[in-house]
């Protein structure tokens, strides 16, 4: 097969990141734009300034396309994927008539209200970045999630007019919608001026961001889980079936037409959590990293490979961003004592990752009557070695390590070489374009410390302390168990 290259787009919280491919899963070159910080006047609005979405995706083209060297002849696609469980409100001439809605804002929680006359379309993002690259008004289905009236039989919009009306989305106000792998419209000439990609490429839609990750780090069976770090962590595993009423985990749309993924419950705010330590350390940090030829994250995962297993005790509930419906949760780190220092609360919070998806995964797996054998880890924090053999021994499963971890825009990609003939089949495309880089197997020893510390100890930590923050919460706002707003988040 000749030289081919595929852009794959991964939007996210902090960035947009994108990739160029080749079709063996080599990285060609890269761009980035940084977001703003998000609007957040208070504990319930979480929005995107100005045109940030679309000015993100735009300096990260021009940046990609400046590294890039080959034929532009050779670019034969774009892979569009973007961040699940937001809302963009747009005019009728595909403009934002308000600014685009986060994931992490109380609006998405809820049905959409209609209190804004100059809103004619209500979409998602990757809805929106798709229409400003190609000028239509199409969407892939697999990125409604949520607070959407989807019909997961037949992979569109219900018709069904109970179902419209709970979500109070008219059918003429969203968007058409297709499969993943599928072109949803071609790259225009302003798009290409503002991006720096070659005008007239096919932009192929594929899915939100955690399905498209696990297609990137080659989620095809039913005995592997991808664990995604991100500012949300997901845990995945593949579905077979719509499920009757799960309880501890829920289906969602893979990024292979027709398919399901499992869900777990994740933890909001996961990686960021690490990021706010780094932060809230600063100069200091960043000097010593400096002194001993480090980056940051290097100096703390080399400090922190120094602390036993457990901490000592010290635990971290990673609550820094809850659920509307329980306003009363805190973060919280608990089992301080004074030879403690930053290295011991860092390590503490990858345990305390490590720890709550494993609860999450084993009530999940309990209730499917299914466990996994091993074990992928994606995303920014998979870099960290430390936070790999944790993983294993928490685990006590073999995790896996992709030579492509921030594997997003590779799904992206993969989707695209699928849609476009490049490939015959999803099961070729893996093939091609994913490989192992390494395998962490569990440390004996630790696997039974974080076991008996898990047991009895972390797992019912919040039961112990959700009491305390109850009861704090009332005190600052008043009585918890009526509080409207709460019952209503419940009920929804």
């Amino acid at each position: 097969m000749s030289k081919k290259y595929i852009i794959g787009i991964d939007g996210g919280s902090q960035s947009t990141k994108v990739v160029m491919y080749d079709l063996a899963g080599n990285i060609v070159c890269e761009g980035k734009g940084q977001l703003q910080p998000m609007h957040t006047p208070d504990a319930d609005t979480a929005e995107h300034p100005d045109d940030d979405l679309w000015d993100s995706l735009c300096r990260a083209g021009q940046d990609l396309m400046s590294n890039f060297t080959g034929d532009m002849s050779a670019i034969v696609g774009i892979g569009l994927g973007s961040i699940r469980c937001c809302r963009a409100l747009l005019k009728a001439d595909g403009t934002p008539a308000e600014p685009l809605i986060s994931w992490q804002d109380a609006r998405v929680t809820r049905p959409y209200e209609h209190t804004n006359p100059d809103v004619a379309w209500v979409t998602s993002f990757s809805g929106y970045l798709s229409h400003r690259l190609t000028g239509e008004f199409k969407d892939n289905i697999a990125n409604y999630f949520g607070q959407w009236p989807v019909d997961y039989k037949t992979w569109s919009w219900s018709d069904d007019g109970e179902v419209l009306k709970k979500f109070n989305i008219p059918r003429t106000m969203l968007f058409d919608v297709q499969m993943p792998g599928t072109i949803i419209g071609h790259l225009t000439e302003k798009a290409a001026r503002a991006t720096g990609f070659p005008a007239g490429l096919p932009v192929v839609c594929t899915t939100s961001d955690k399905p498209v990750e696990a297609l990137g780090a080659g989620l095809l069976d039913d005995e592997t889980a991808v664990i995604s770090l991100g500012t949300y962590i997901a845990l995945m595993m593949n579905g077979k079936a719509l499920p009757k009423a799960p309880v501890a985990w829920w289906p969602i749309m893979s990024s292979i037409p027709e398919t399901l993924l499992y869900e777990g419950y994740g933890i909001r705010k996961g990686m960021w959590t690490v990021s706010w330590l780094r932060d809230m350390l600063g100069e200091s940090l960043i000097q010593d990293a400096k002194a001993q030829n480090l980056s940051p994250e290097g100096l703390l995962n080399k400090k922190a490979a120094l602390v036993p297993p457990g901490c000592n005790g010290l635990m971290t509930v990673l609550d820094w961003l809850t659920n509307p419906w329980e306003p009363f949760k805190r973060g919280i780190m608990i089992g301080f004592d004074s030879s403690m220092d930053y290295a011991w609360i860092y390590r503490s919070i990858l345990e305390s990752i490590a720890l709550t998806l494993k609860n999450n995964y084993d009530n999940m797996c309990h209730e499917m009557d299914h466990f996994a054998k091993h074990v992928i880890i994606t995303g920014g924090g998979s870099y960290s070695d430390l936070f790999m053999q944790i993983f294993a021994d928490v685990f006590n499963l073999p995790v896996r390590r992709n030579a492509i971890n921030g594997c997003a825009s590779l799904g992206a990609a993969i989707n695209t070489a699928v849609g476009l003939g490049l490939y015959t089949s999803y099961e070729e495309a893996v093939e091609k374009m994913v490989r192992v880089k390494d395998v962490f197997m569990p440390v004996e020893s630790n696997a039974k410390r974080y076991e008996a510390l898990n047991k009895g100890i972390f797992r019912e930590l919040t039961q112990h302390t959700d009491a305390i923050l109850k009861k704090s919460y009332q005190v600052l706002h008043g009585d918890l168990e009526n509080t409207d707003a709460i019952q209503s988040w419940s009920n929804a």
